[in-house]
Parts: C-alpha cells; structure tokens; sequence
C-alpha cells in the first residue's frame, strides 16, 4: 500500500468519506474554540453532562419522527437548554453547587432518554443515537452543522471580553458589569447548539470528544488565548482526519475512532510538549538540580 492510497484514496474513491471529513470539519469548528474556554472556565465536566442532557428531547423527536434531523436537532436544543436553565435556577434557590446540580440532572437525562429512545426503536437505533452516524450524513445535516460552524466564532468574538474576564477574575467582572449572567446564558447556548450539531456526527457520548480533547491538548503547547484556540483546531481537524482514516482501514466505529486518536495526541503531548510536557519539565528540573 502507498502512502496516497493510505491517506488521500478512501475520501477520493468514496463520497460517504468526504462528506463524513467536512462533517467532523464542520464540528471541530465549532467545538474546539467552545472547548478552550470550558478549560479554563473549570467546567470542563459542564460539556460532558450537557452532551447527555440533549438525549431525552433527541429521544422524544426519534419518537416522534424517527431519524429526522430537524426533530432531533430541536429536541436536543430544547432539552439541553432546559436542563441549563434548572441547573441554574437550583443552584440560585438551593444550597447545591453548579457542578452538583448539573450531575443530577444529566444522569436523570440521560436515563429518561435511553429509555424513550428504547420504547419505539432497537439497539440499532440506540447505538446511532449514542455514538453517531458519521459515515452517513445528508444534506441536512451538513447544512446543520455548517450553520452551527459559521455562527459560533462570530458569536465568541462578540462577547470575549466579558467570557475572558469571567475566566479569570468574575468577581471583577459583577463589580464593573451587570452582563456576567446573559453572557454566562449565550455561552451556555452555544454550549448545547455545538453538543447538539456534534450529537448528529458523533452520537450524543462521543460529541465532546473534540470539544475537550483538543483544547486539553492545546493547553499543554500554548500560552495565549488565541495560541490555545489554534492549536486546539489543528488538533481537531487532524483527529478528524486521521481518525477516519483509522476507522477506514482498521475497519472500526468512526465517532470513537476519531475521539481516540484525539486521545492519542492528548496523551504524546502530556509527554512531549515543550515547557509543560512531562518529559521536559522533568528534564528542567534536573538541569536545575545540577
């Protein structure tokens, strides 16, 4: 096998790859630069709990009109903005934590979900919703996630300096401003609508896969905001890729094929990376010794 049969040929030869690649492009756009900044706003677990939060208003659209992208879609929306919205109300009126609050009712979610989508479909039909159909996207859904894709960096660039001061220093934020909470809203909005085009490609498990992988890894490689969202793109769209391409030619799942290699990068730059890499710092701190 040559090396262009072994990259380039299986998204030359078939439509389904090519269409599969600019899905999980689409996605990566949109996912990673939100993923960055739930790293260093510390709810980095948020993404994961909100990616099962969508499952029951998914559900109650596969009931009602199976594998439709517009019900599933706004199902999920719906869903994950509703458990947002009483995560927060309960952390306000009760003495529950933010991170508790979302625990409860994502793993409530999640159950109700599993067990609507089970009362009409199979297990086909629950694994598709769980892990994704990436390798079978239609028009409408790549039209779906390119809006998503094309509406998310505009709408963080609009409110990034109040994101940004809220990462780091909120109690200066309430000080100066009264938008801390609607910005805290639309950036939970953009949360769900990202989990939700994510959910349709790599299944409502996998999504925050390359929302959280890729802005972990580029944690590691840069020291600036836009360092971070950069990195965490091109760690996104080469996971995509060569994900696929895994998925491909060892004949596996492409959602967890593609959150695998996302893994695999995760953890050589946990070794490698310069400055905060293990293996560097170790090797500064015995320089430092002798």
């Amino acid at each position: 096998m040559t090396l262009r049969e072994a990259t380039i040929q299986p998204f030359v030869e078939f439509s389904f790859m090519r269409r599969a690649l600019l899905g999980c492009l689409f996605v990566a756009l949109g996912c990673a630069p939100i993923g960055v900044f739930l790293l260093l706003r510390r709810m980095s677990l948020m993404g994961d709990a909100m990616s099962h939060a969508i499952l029951p208003g998914v559900a109650v659209g596969f009931l009602l009109a199976g594998m439709s992208v517009p019900m599933l879609s706004l199902g999920g929306l719906v869903a994950g903005l509703a458990v947002a919205l009483a995560a927060g109300m309960t952390t306000r009126t009760t003495i529950l934590r933010e991170d508790a609050s979302l625990a409860a009712f994502y793993l409530i979610s999640l159950a109700v979900g599993v067990i609507l989508v089970s009362l009409k479909g199979n297990n086909v039909d629950l694994l598709h919703v769980l892990f994704g159909t990436v390798l079978a996207l239609d028009d409408s859904a790549l039209l779906l996630l390119g809006g998503i894709a094309a509406m998310t960096p505009p709408m963080l660039m609009f409110i990034r300096r109040p994101l940004v001061i809220e990462c780091f220093d909120p109690t200066f934020l309430r000080a100066v401003s009264g938008c801390g909470p609607w910005v805290h809203m639309v950036f939970l909005a953009l949360v769900v609508l990202n989990l939700v085009g994510g959910f349709q490609a790599l299944g409502t498990l996998m999504a925050v896969g390359l929302m959280m992988l890729p802005a972990a890894t580029a944690r590691l490689w840069a020291r600036t905001l836009g360092g971070m969202i950069g990195v965490s793109l091109l760690i996104a769209f080469a996971a995509s890729y060569f994900g696929l391409l895994l998925s491909y030619h060892a004949t596996l799942p492409s959602g967890p094929a593609i959150v695998l290699t996302a893994g695999v990068l995760l953890l050589l730059s946990i070794f490698l990376a310069p400055h905060r890499g293990m293996l560097s710092r170790h090797w500064l701190r015995s320089h430092l010794e002798g």
